[in-house]
């Protein structure tokens, strides 16, 4: 098998929904599996993927055993030459995975491969390529300086070379992952993908960031950034500071106090709340009577130059491609104006969100 791709969910339901149905399109054409480890999710996620992915492997945890633990239980059941740590809040294109086995095979000493990811307004996530958190760069982050910790010596769109990636999407040889033990169970969410990432370093293989392709990651639906957020994520950067370099009583309390600031003083950037006075349903479907089941009064469009501004646009699934999707996400994000939504296939509901700081929305109809 060429590839395994392993999904940890958590009381993400719909957003698994959504993901899953992506990912299914995207190995169309790939020998690939799919595996879900739920921990032991309140709600009915594990329901769903019985009905509506019974192709899945579904590995039911009676436990919340945190992101490492869940990642490591899926990875140890799969079979692919190649495994993809994937979020369950994450949308991928039809060609996202075939793009990068193409250049994952072209590769010398590979080790993990990230992408380009955007959030679900269509901004790019600037952790999607991150450098090294030595102590400088780690303690100007925690004070809310993030210029070194990015790698922004690399466009969005452009490959190549990077240190550290970002859980929500890790491409690897399996091989690789287990050489290294895969994600430390030290961590029990957040950090656990830069001491991964890190760990490959050291190990002698190269990252990379492939911007070539677009995964929407909503982010804020899987993690909420509330001070608990921020007390378990400068936590977790302690614990790869005092794993990964040498013990030193002035940088320790330089990292103990930039915790510490952070934890009591940051706070999520403020987020500005686009007016919306107009629903855009773009669809392909050549009986418009669909509309009125919507929960929205909305006017269809097949063109996007038909969207008016400050549009919801919904993007009906049932009759567009998912890299369709994201390209005129991205491209519609240039007015600033819009937010954006998608009806999943054979679904009975909208659901987007329209920033990385929230949850996100979910209609029925």
């Amino acid at each position: 098998m060429k590839l395994s791709i392993v999904i940890l969910n958590y009381n993400v339901r719909y957003f698994l929904d959504l993901c899953l149905q992506s990912v299914q399109a995207a190995i169309a054409n790939i020998d690939a599996e799919i595996i879900v480890v739920d921990n032991n999710s309140p709600d009915d996620s594990c329901e769903m993927v019985k009905q509506n992915h019974p192709q899945v492997k579904l590995i039911e945890n009676k436990e919340n055993s945190g992101f490492s633990s869940g990642n490591n239980i899926g990875v140890a059941q799969a079979k692919g030459e190649y495994i993809c740590i994937l979020n369950p809040d994450t949308v991928v294109a039809e060609d996202t995975f075939t793009q990068i086995l193409n250049f994952a095979e072209k590769q010398e000493k590979l080790g993990a491969i990230a992408c380009r990811l955007i959030d679900g307004s269509g901004n790019f996530l600037p952790e999607s390529k991150r450098n090294i958190p030595i102590v400088k760069v780690a303690f100007q982050k925690m004070i809310g300086n993030s210029k070194n910790y990015y790698s922004n010596h690399l466009k969005e769109n452009e490959v190549g070379e990077i240190d550290i990636l970002v859980g929500a999407f890790m491409f690897m040889k399996r091989s690789v992952y287990n050489e290294v033990k895969g994600f430390d169970q030290d961590y029990f969410m957040y950090g656990e993908d830069v001491d991964l990432s890190y760990k490959i370093l050291k190990a002698g293989y190269q990252n990379y960031y492939f911007g070539e392709t677009t995964v929407i990651h909503y982010k804020g639906e899987s993690t909420l950034k509330d001070a608990a957020y921020a007390k378990r994520f400068y936590g977790a950067m302690q614990i790869f500071y005092e794993k990964h370099f040498k013990s030193n009583i002035f940088f320790d309390a330089i990292v103990w106090l930039g915790i510490q600031f952070a934890i009591r003083f940051r706070k999520a950037p403020a987020v500005a709340v686009k007016e919306v006075n107009n629903y855009a349903v773009f669809s392909y479907k050549k009986d418009a009577t669909f509309l009125k089941n919507l929960p929205i009064d909305g006017y269809q469009v097949t063109d996007a130059k038909k969207v008016k501004a400050n549009a919801e646009v919904i993007f009906d699934a049932n009759t567009m491609r998912y890299k369709e999707i994201i390209r005129h996400i991205i491209d519609l994000q240039k007015n600033n104006t819009h937010t954006f939504k998608i009806i999943p296939k054979r679904a009975n509901f909208i659901i987007g969100s329209n920033d990385s700081q929230n949850r996100g929305e979910i209609l029925h109809f």
